[in-house]
């Protein structure tokens, strides 16, 4: 699914009109009908419930507005609640407000207002506990400051007053007080039980920290065509369950099939002291599903693997003294990987020197898809400006801390914009990005980025990426056609496999294995979920 900025998603609502004809009062009318009805989905029937609808001037308002005089419709007891003169509005906003101080001049059931100073703000505060429900119609996606004064209060006493009530606040769009665009918070913000958006998600609907002030998110079509939305240039995107589904049916097993139909993986993991990252990552791709995987390790890690992991084969390598892989297993290791479908390298191998010239090599002169994780990425610390993807798949999953390493930036730099980070350094190295952390991204060499909402803090444990990058070699194995279609897949299972273990044994008890044992019924959810469709 697109994710649209507030100047894209302007310019779609723009052509809905200008091209298609369709009116923008009937764009407004859409959105409040699908604001009520998830209203309904989520709270139940409105019908003599009473809710207050606070708004702003501007078309969020309007949408506000419109959203009583449905819930009026409906049989709820509805309060409207501008914040501002009705003079001071204009356009779509100024029409639906007018309508509904017409229709609060026929029936008591709907009742508009103009609070425009502190004293009748504080005379709606005094009524919040006859509300069932709240309404924040604010502020909507053209907001770019922080909010002050008057504004900021009311938001703080929303909050307030629903946080100790436990009265739910509806946000409509996005909930006010975040800038569409912008992951970070830039002021007093509602915090939201359920926000409906209208076309597509916005950057702060679906990045965090913004997204969490949304609680709930529904995604509602208003009636504008998706070519519009296709048209808009958004590189920005929100990982679908259909998109799962739709790899997982193309990679299903065929009664005809052998363990060779579903790829040989190479694992060139682990060290002394480090041998249980080879274990997770080995057990987790065959988990995953690939037909066969072949850890090349040193030899005293080699009997730890055939114990743990009695489905994996092990190559032995060159080791250092330090008990880590020798620059001298380099040709055994490309050997190795040019009979095999693809390759990981890097969980558990340090950062000896030697082991760092080995990884080096191994990457240069790569002739199978290659995804680069942990020490792996750690050995190629500064990133090499000459080292790119191109017709050899190459992708790398950096935590934000090694991403800094990678780049010679902060980490605080990469928290900051982590979209454009992960963009830029994809795009300029031709080669797929995965960014781990709350809710990670995968960057493609297009500038396409993709945000994966599965997973939670549980996840963060160690071995967590070790097992992360098992399943991705898993699928990459299965499906080296479509690289970035198998390592969306392989995030966003892994951490559908993380809420799953999550619900049956509490985060805090989470360790990494938890996630492979949960995989199976992660992917068995998704491709039950396909078959029924």
């Amino acid at each position: 699914m697109k994710v649209l900025t507030a100047a894209q998603m302007q310019r779609v609502d723009r052509e809905s009109t200008e091209k298609y004809g369709i009116p923008s009062l009937t764009l407004m009318e859409n959105a409040a009908v699908q604001t009520v009805q998830a209203l309904e989905r989520r709270y139940g029937d409105v019908r003599k419930r009473r809710v207050l609808i606070v708004c702003g001037k501007g078309n969020n308002g309007g949408d506000g507005a419109t959203v009583g005089r449905q819930l009026w419709m409906r049989g709820a007891l509805v309060d409207v609640v501008l914040l501002a003169d009705l003079d001071a509005t204009s356009g779509d906003a100024r029409i639906n407000f007018q309508i509904a101080k017409q229709v609060a001049a026929d029936d008591s059931r709907l009742n508009f207002e103009e609070a425009t100073t502190e004293e009748a703000w504080k005379d709606v505060l005094g009524r919040l506990p006859s509300y069932d429900l709240v309404i924040d119609a604010l502020f909507g996606t053209g907001l770019k400051r922080a909010v002050e004064g008057r504004y900021a209060q009311v938001i703080e006493d929303l909050n307030h007053w629903a946080e100790r009530s436990g009265v739910p606040i509806i946000s409509i769009d996005i909930p006010s007080g975040l800038s569409a665009d912008e992951a970070r918070l830039i002021g007093p913000t509602i915090a939201a039980d359920l926000t409906v958006t209208f076309t597509r998600p916005k950057p702060a609907n679906v990045l965090p920290p913004a997204c969490y002030r949304c609680g709930e998110l529904v995604v509602a079509p208003i009636g504008s065509p998706d070519a519009l939305v296709e048209a808009c240039g958004a590189r920005l995107n929100l990982v679908e369950p259909s998109l799962i589904e739709d790899w997982l049916n193309q990679t299903r097993r065929t009664p005809m099939s052998h363990k060779g139909s579903y790829g040989h993986a190479l694992l060139l993991a682990g060290s002394r002291g480090k041998p249980g990252a080879a274990c997770m990552a080995a057990e987790a791709a065959l988990r995953a599903g690939v037909g066969l995987v072949t850890v090349g390790a040193v030899s005293e890690v080699q009997p730890i693997i055939i114990a743990r992991v009695v489905e994996a084969m092990t190559e032995r390598l060159e080791a250092t003294d330090e008990g880590t892989i020798s620059d001298s297993a380099s040709a055994r290791a490309l050997d190795l990987a040019a009979e095999r479908t693809v390759v990981a390298i890097g969980p558990g191998l340090t950062t000896n020197e030697s082991t760092r010239r080995f990884v080096q090599t191994v990457v240069r002169q790569r002739t199978r898809p290659t995804i680069i994780d942990a020490d792996g990425l750690n050995c190629l610390a500064p990133w090499p400006d000459d080292l790119t993807g191109g017709d050899i798949p190459l992708i790398l999953t950096p935590h934000p801390g090694e991403m800094a390493r990678l780049t010679g930036l902060s980490t605080r730099e990469i928290l900051e914009d982590r979209v454009a980070v992960a963009r830029h350094f994809a795009v300029s190295h031709n080669l797929i990005l995965v960014l781990k952390g709350n809710r990670s991204l995968i960057a493609a060499p297009d500038g396409q980025v993709y945000i994966n909402p599965t997973g939670n803090a549980g996840l963060a444990t160690a071995g967590s990426g070790d097992v992360l990058t098992g399943i991705m070699v898993g699928f990459l194995a299965q499906r080296p056609d479509d690289p970035l279609a198998s390592v969306i897949a392989a995030v966003y299972l892994h951490g559908l496999a993380g809420e799953l273990a999550a619900a049956n044994i509490g985060m805090r008890s989470m360790v990494a294995t938890d996630v492979t044992r949960y995989l199976g019924e992660a992917l068995r959810t998704l491709e039950d979920s396909s078959s029924h469709r």
